[in-house]
């Protein structure tokens, strides 16, 4: 099957989809968490 093919297919199933600024926000939310964690643990030790 060649992509445009699929790429038909797959814009003739457009079912309840997730908005992609909902993901982009999750994502968001999640690397800047991983961040401060990594702040908080490494924020107390000095460099030689």
């Amino acid at each position: 099957m060649s992509l445009n093919a699929l790429t038909l297919l797959a814009a003739e199933s457009s079912e309840s989809t997730i908005s992609p600024y909902l993901v982009g926000g999750i994502v968001l939310v999640f690397m800047m968490s991983l961040l401060l964690a990594l702040m908080s643990v490494g924020g107390g030790r000095e460099h030689s």
